[in-house]
C-alpha cells in the first residue's frame, strides 16, 4: 500500500507538471489548427533559460520563468507573422505545419547545441528547496512540489483567461468556429498571435522545471518532449487546451505506477496509453471533437 500511495501522489505531481508541458501545444492547435512540432525545442529553451540565470548570474532558477516569457514574446511575434498567416491561407495548414515546424525544431536544436554544447546541464538541487515534503507518509522533493505549484498556477491562469476576459471569450469563439468568429467581427489575427505567443511562453515555463523533474536538460530532448506532449494532448482532447490537464494526469499516474512496479517498461507508457485511448475514444477522454475548418 505504501508503494501504491507513493505512485499515486507522485503521479499527480508529475501529471500536473506534464499538463503544463502539453497545454501550449494544444492551445496553438486549438486556435490555429497548426501542429507545432518545434514545441519540445521551446521547452528545452526554457530549461536553458533557467540554467543561464543560475549558472551565469547566480540567480534562483525561477527567474528563468520571466526570461522564458520574454523570449517567447521576442521570438513568437516575428515567427507568427513570418509563417502562420501563410500556413492558414494554404489548402492544408495541418500538414504544412508538420513540415515547417519540424524544420524549425531541427534548426532550434542545432542552434541550441552550438550555443550550449551537447552535454547535459543540471541545476542546483537546493535552489528550489533542499528537503522533502511529506503527504500521507510519503516524501517527495521540494522541487517536485514547486514545479507542480507553478504548473497549477499557470493552468488556473489560462482557465481564468478563457472564462473571465474578453480575449479569452474571443479565443474560445475562434476555437469553436474560426469563420463564424471572423464574421462576428472578432480580430482573429490579433487573438491568434496572442495565443501563439502564450503557447510558447507556457512551453518555456515548463522547461524551467525540466531539469528537476527529468534530472537535466540537453539539446536532443526536444523531439522526445514533443512526442510526449502530443500523446498527452491526444489522451485529453485535441483542440481543447484544458483537456490537456486530464491527459497529463493520466500520463503522470501511468508513468509513476509503471516506474514503481515495472520500471523497465515505463518508457512505453505514453505510447500504450495513446493507442488505448485512440482505439476506445478517438476524440480523447473528454470526447470533444475538433472543429471543422
Amino acid at each position: 500500500m505504501e508503494l501504491l500511495a507513493y505512485a499515486i501522489i507522485g503521479g499527480i505531481l508529475y501529471g500536473i507538471f506534464f499538463s503544463l508541458i502539453g497545454i501550449g501545444l494544444n492551445l496553438i492547435f486549438g486556435v490555429m489548427r497548426i501542429i507545432n512540432l518545434a514545441h519540445g525545442q521551446f521547452i528545452v529553451l526554457g530549461g536553458y533559460a533557467a540554467w543561464i540565470v543560475s549558472r551565469h548570474f547566480g540567480f534562483n532558477p525561477l527567474w528563468g520563468v520571466p526570461l522564458s516569457i520574454a523570449c517567447a514574446v521576442v521570438i513568437g511575434y516575428p515567427l507568427y507573422y513570418a509563417v502562420v498567416p501563410r500556413l492558414q491561407r494554404s489548402g492544408d495548414p495541418e500538414m504544412l505545419s508538420f513540415i515547417l515546424f519540424f524544420g524549425i525544431g531541427q534548426m532550434l536544436e542545432a542552434l541550441t547545441g552550438l550555443a550550449f554544447g551537447a552535454d547535459q546541464r543540471s541545476l542546483p538541487s537546493e535552489a528550489l528547496g533542499s528537503g522533502n515534503i511529506g503527504l500521507l507518509g510519503q516524501q517527495f522533493p521540494d522541487s517536485w512540489w514547486v514545479a507542480a505549484a507553478f504548473s497549477l498556477a499557470a493552468i488556473v491562469g489560462l482557465y481564468l483567461y478563457f472564462a473571465h476576459t474578453k480575449l479569452g471569450y474571443a479565443t474560445r469563439a475562434i476555437m469553436a468556429n474560426r469563420d463564424e468568429a471572423l464574421a462576428t467581427g472578432i480580430s482573429v489575427n490579433r487573438v491568434s498571435v496572442i495565443a501563439f505567443v502564450a503557447g510558447l511562453a507556457l512551453a518555456g515555463t515548463a522547461g524551467v522545471f525540466l531539469p528537476y523533474l527529468l534530472g537535466s536538460v540537453s539539446p536532443d530532448l526536444g523531439n522526445e518532449l514533443t512526442t510526449t506532449s502530443f500523446a498527452i494532448v491526444i489522451i485529453g482532447s485535441l483542440g481543447n487546451p484544458l483537456g490537456t490537464v486530464i491527459g497529463g494526469l493520466v500520463f503522470g499516474l501511468g508513468t509513476m505506477l509503471m516506474q514503481t512496479y515495472y520500471s523497465s517498461w515505463s518508457n512505453l507508457v505514453p505510447y500504450v496509453l495513446l493507442l488505448i485511448i485512440v482505439l476506445i475514444r478517438p476524440t480523447g477522454l473528454l470526447g470533444k471533437a475538433v472543429r471543422n475548418a
